[in-house]
């Protein structure tokens, strides 16, 4: 058996995942997998690189579990709503508001990974199995719109939001543009709606 003297004792191991999942989130939001530094993500969450790979494995081990993990916290603070999309919209506008890593973090991985991870499939399994329910077919295409709509105002130019009347990122200026946005996914609901009867019919 091992043992520790006093005031030697080893640490919390759950507490050394916890600061090093921190620093890597920041890390890979801002640089992707290919800039980010396994030394910077140890000076971060104060820890030493050995640890980093005993606990998470490779660099891009730890990277697919993040954006894995990213999207699984935003499923559970924005749940999803099948039966009112526009609300679930709405909800999901204000969250990546106020969390933009998330989708810097979905972005690098869309840019950096050939193929997305098992957690990143997962994560959209239960919201396509819920749309196919009512739109058939067409759940993926339904849920790739919506998803398109609510992020715009992130990824559009910045040389297109340089024209907005107001400040691009203030208050006013984002209720306007969720207003704008629950209305068109409300139309996207309509007539994907009644195409997926009409293919039904007939």
């Amino acid at each position: 058996m091992v043992t520790y003297r006093l005031g030697s004792m080893p640490p919390d191991a759950t507490d050394t995942k916890r600061r090093i999942l921190l620093a890597a989130r920041a890390e890979f939001a801002q640089f992707g997998l290919a800039g980010a530094r396994v030394d910077r993500i140890a000076e971060v969450g104060q820890v030493n690189k050995r640890s980093i790979y005993v606990h998470f494995g490779p660099k891009a081990d730890l990277f697919d579990l993040v954006v894995a993990a990213a999207l699984g916290e935003m499923a559970e603070e924005v749940p999803f709503t099948a039966e009112d999309l526009p609300s679930y919209a709405g909800a999901l506008f204000d969250y990546l508001t106020v969390r933009p890593e998330i989708l810097r973090l979905t972005t690098w991985a869309g840019l950096e990974r050939s193929e997305a991870s098992p957690g990143e499939v997962q994560a959209y399994a239960p919201k396509v199995e819920a749309l196919a329910e009512s739109f058939d077919g067409a759940a993926v295409d339904v849920l790739s719109l919506l998803l398109g709509q609510v992020t715009s105002w992130q990824y559009v130019s910045s040389a297109l939001r340089a024209h907005a009347s107001e400040e691009p990122w203030s208050a006013e200026r984002l209720q306007r543009h969720r207003g704008l946005l629950i209305a068109s996914v409300e139309a996207l609901v309509g007539v994907a709606g009644d195409r997926a009867q009409g293919s039904s019919a007939s």
